[in-house]
């Protein structure tokens, strides 16, 4: 028979299924020190040091939120009225964005469709 495993990290929950192609019982057999063991004497799959997690470029969240979202650069730039060059900044890491602009994109995560009803029945105050 070939089970399931189920790792759980913080929210994410992944179901690796067992294909009959290997020989499971040998790593179900390993304990979690020798499996973390293993994967430092692995070179191709190291776990990420603290020094290395400090040198990543995280992505940006402007990116992220226009992504889940399934808006365009253009598209988002135009529905929340930000000028598109600045999104491009913070998107590629040329600028941040400061407070009130990260404010303004946590409430377009919580309600974007709230956000863009507002803004359509206000009069814009200068062109984007």
């Amino acid at each position: 028979m070939i089970d399931d495993q189920i790792f759980e990290a913080g929210d994410i929950v992944l179901q690796l299924k067992k294909t009959g192609k290997h020989e499971w019982s040998r790593f179900d057999a390993l304990t979690d020190e020798e499996v973390h063991a293993a994967a430092l004497a692995d070179p191709d799959a190291r776990p990420f040091t603290e020094e290395h997690l400090a040198r990543m470029k995280r992505v940006p969240p402007a990116r992220t939120l226009r992504r889940a979202l399934g808006l365009t650069q253009e598209e988002f730039a135009a529905r929340y009225h930000n000028p598109v060059g600045t999104l491009r900044d913070w998107e590629q890491g040329r600028s941040e964005p400061d407070q009130p602009a990260r404010a303004y994109l946590h409430v377009i995560a919580h309600d974007p469709d709230g956000v863009r009803r507002a803004l359509e029945a206000a009069p814009k105050p200068f062109p984007c």
